[in-house]
């Protein structure tokens, strides 16, 4: 399969359709569920850097980056986002505090590599050992203990805007449950959509910020520094990460039928590849999101190439969301 390569196929309504790694459906669909992809991964990736104190639109640089690297490391076949993660929070900040930023980036450029190693002893010596020591019991528990994690976050940004959060809330369920067909399947953009209109009309957004910001620029970059003392506090995040990543791997592979343990080397490197790029730029580290998984069960059109549309559309969004 050529990396930039996908067969056209025509959408269907019956539940059982699903669009393959190398499928993409008309080009204004595509387009539509890359944005939709957007809309459900942005919120996280640009949580992450400003709970951190990295720089946003470089942490949404190296997203996008990651992204494409992931995806033609494996071989445009896993479709799959690299956003911020979670899991790195509380070692960075840790690094942060006591031995500024340089450090930080330095462990994650530690965890980069350390993903790199695992990913080609698993692409070598096959993910047996891996469904020993990380079955999907423990790998489940560790993904839903990250998101569960995340619930005071949601709580308290609902808590700030209770009505748009609602509003946004039912019209996402509604959409899900009444509407088939193109509407039904973009339900989180529509949400989005309608939340952000109905929060312009109540004045809860402020839009100054935005009217000021340049619309081109570089993000800031920074370069890591080794810090032996706070490695060792990045070393439990590794294995978070691992467990994450194989269990967003399986995950996408139970919705779209597709057997991906051939290719669990090739990603977990893949995401290594990721966060190494970050950690060398001042960008947080990277794993496959859940978000982006969220989107496929919600809609069968997984595709790589959605994928990459999905990054496409971040790239506009970097320099004024570090200028507002």
């Amino acid at each position: 399969m050529a990396v930039l390569s996908w067969k056209h196929v025509t959408a269907r309504t019956d539940p059982d359709f699903v669009v393959g790694p190398d499928e993409r459906l008309s080009w204004p669909r595509t387009i539509g569920f890359g944005v939709q992809h957007v809309v459900a991964m942005f919120g996280a990736t640009f949580l992450v850097p400003v709970l951190t104190g990295f720089p946003p639109a470089t942490t949404l640089l190296f997203s996008g980056l990651g992204t494409i690297a992931f995806l033609i490391i494996t071989g445009n076949r896993l479709p799959s986002y690299l956003g911020s993660s979670f899991a790195m929070i509380a070692p960075v900040t840790a690094a942060m505090a006591s031995h500024g930023t340089g450090s930080a980036l330095g462990g994650v450029l530690v965890v980069g590599l350390s993903l790199i190693l695992i990913g080609l002893i698993v692409h070598v010596a096959g993910t047996r050992w891996i469904d020993v020591a990380l079955p999907p019991v423990v790998t489940g528990a560790i993904v839903a203990l990250i998101g569960l994690n995340l619930a005071p976050a949601a709580k308290d940004n609902f808590e700030k805007g209770p009505v748009v959060g609602l509003v946004t809330l039912v019209v996402l369920v509604a959409a899900l449950a009444v509407f088939r067909g193109l509407v039904g399947r973009l339900a989180i953009f529509l949400a989005v959509v309608v939340g952000y209109l109905l929060a312009l009309a109540l004045g809860e957004i402020d839009t100054t910020a935005i009217r000021e910001a340049a619309w081109l620029g570089l993000p800031e970059f920074q370069a890591p520094s080794l810090t032996p003392a706070v490695l060792p506090m990045f070393l439990p995040a590794v294995i978070a990460l691992v467990a994450e990543n194989i269990g967003h791997v399986k995950s996408v592979g139970q919705m779209t039928n597709t057997d991906y343990d051939p290719m669990m080397g090739r990603a977990l490197a893949a995401d290594g590849v990721a966060t190494t790029l970050a950690g060398l730029g001042g960008g947080s580290a990277t794993t496959t999101y859940a978000e982006n998984i969220g989107v496929i069960e919600g809609d069968p059109f997984g595709g790589p190439l959605v994928m990459r549309l999905g990054v496409g559309g971040s790239w506009p969004t970097v320099e004024r969301t570090r200028s507002g």
